[in-house]
């Protein structure tokens, strides 16, 4: 949906540029996108639990060594599949939408003055003309303005439904990790190895589940 929006404000401009020499394509980026880990990085494989490195399990409690708890969650899918990730994606896609209703009732409104314009060229003297191309360049770069701001407006509103989501997934992890007993929980890629001694367990569901409690 991006790349078809980016390319209706390209061929707009293409459109228009016989009027204007010189104008600047303007950036497109008015798609809702994926949920952003804070962390950065793409999603790695679940991490198995690993056993002692004599080969043996890991002692229980009341050994000399005792076990460590780690939780892992996958942030992406609490994202996409929680109540608060869906509404999140609900109000990014329709403040999408609204913005190219916009965009496209403004391109065809200009469309529409070009060929106007064109259609009187013959009869203006060059005077006239000079006087109605700055008019009419005036009118893209406007056209042009609005679509920066609309996608800058998008990303804002991304970055701050993502980072209340963020937020209210981090509680769930802490209130879930003291209450179940966790030494800590992990994003789920940032797990590569782990040592003797160590349990770890996808609490993906969990977590979503106290994020969704959360909601209500």
């Amino acid at each position: 949906m991006m790349k078809s929006l980016k390319k209706l404000v390209i061929a707009s401009i293409l459109l228009l540029l016989p009027a204007l020499s010189g104008a600047a394509e303007p950036a497109v980026g008015l798609e809702p996108k994926p949920l952003a880990v804070p962390q950065g990085g793409s999603e790695a494989q679940p991490v198995p639990p690993v056993a002692s490195a004599a080969g043996k399990k890991a002692p229980g409690p009341g050994k000399a060594e005792q076990t460590i708890r780690i939780g892992y969650a996958d942030l992406v899918r609490i994202g996409n599949e929680s109540n608060q990730g869906k509404t999140m994606h609900a109000k990014l896609a329709g403040k999408s939408d609204k913005y190219k209703a916009q965009i496209s009732a403004k391109q065809k409104q200009l469309e529409k003055q070009k060929s106007s314009l064109e259609a009187k060229l013959a009869t203006l003297s060059p005077q006239q003309r000079a006087d109605k191309a700055k008019e009419f360049e005036k009118k893209i770069e406007e056209y042009q303005k609005f679509v920066q701001k609309a996608e800058k407006e998008m990303q804002s509103l991304q970055e701050e439904l993502t980072r209340k989501l963020y937020q209210q997934i981090e509680q769930a992890a802490g209130d879930y990790g003291k209450a179940s007993g966790f030494t800590a929980i992990c994003v789920k890629k940032d797990l590569l190895y782990l040592g003797g001694g160590v349990e770890v367990e996808d609490v993906t569901e969990a977590l979503m589940k106290l994020v969704n409690e959360k909601a209500h």
